[in-house]
């Protein structure tokens, strides 16, 4: 009787050996791949704010909540009106980044919390160091920053409420110093002209 032939035994020995070598070789590109990528980027530097500095950023948020209950929240159209009352000079789009780019109704709907708030001002914080423009403003910018207390949009703003800003956030002035700032400033109804009265902050 003639032997049997074990050639498709063979086969699938071979077949066998090659899916292996296949294995290995997809586990070498998946290390190379590994070892190809990129590390991760650095974080960011987080801009550090003081205990006395968060206090002043409360002070001035305050100012512009809203909410019936006093929930420390505000309008996110109302943000930019809190980073120029804190000395920063966004221009809307830089605020609207800031913000994600919201769409118009989120920004009289949307409200935003003074925990969010400081994430927001700690970006432009760094993007104002970054970009060197976190020097002394001009005219409009001072104009611009005391036009978020205009309440009514006549150009005039509560002499009280002027004192209250310069006595409390920024470069924090003395009684004496608004005193005589002040002079002059308030008309018979107690409101101040504020373009009239940074022009007269500059002259002098």
């Amino acid at each position: 009787m003639a032997p049997k032939k074990v050639e498709p035994k063979k086969a699938e020995v071979k077949k066998a050996e090659v899916k292996k070598e296949e294995v290995k070789k997809e586990e070498v590109k998946q290390e190379e791949v590994k070892q190809e990528a990129p590390p991760p980027p650095p974080p960011e530097a987080v801009v550090e704010f003081s205990p006395e500095q968060v206090e002043e950023f409360r002070d001035a948020f305050a100012l512009f909540d809203e909410t019936p209950g006093g929930d420390m929240k505000i309008r996110l159209a109302q943000v930019g009106g809190v980073l120029r009352a804190l000395g920063h000079n966004p221009t809307n789009q830089e605020v609207l980044r800031l913000l994600g780019r919201p769409r118009a109704e989120e920004l009289q709907a949307s409200l935003l919390d003074f925990h969010s708030f400081l994430a927001v001002l700690q970006q432009a914080s760094r993007d104002r160091d970054g970009t060197g423009t976190g020097g002394r403003g001009g005219l409009e910018d001072f104009v611009e920053g005391l036009r978020v207390f205009d309440k009514e949009g006549n150009g005039t703003v509560m002499g009280a409420e002027l004192r209250h800003v310069l006595a409390t956030l920024g470069e924090k002035l003395t009684e004496d110093e608004v005193d005589r700032l002040m002079a002059g400033q308030e008309d018979a109804a107690g409101h101040v002209n504020y373009s009239d009265f940074v022009k007269h902050i500059l002259a002098g």
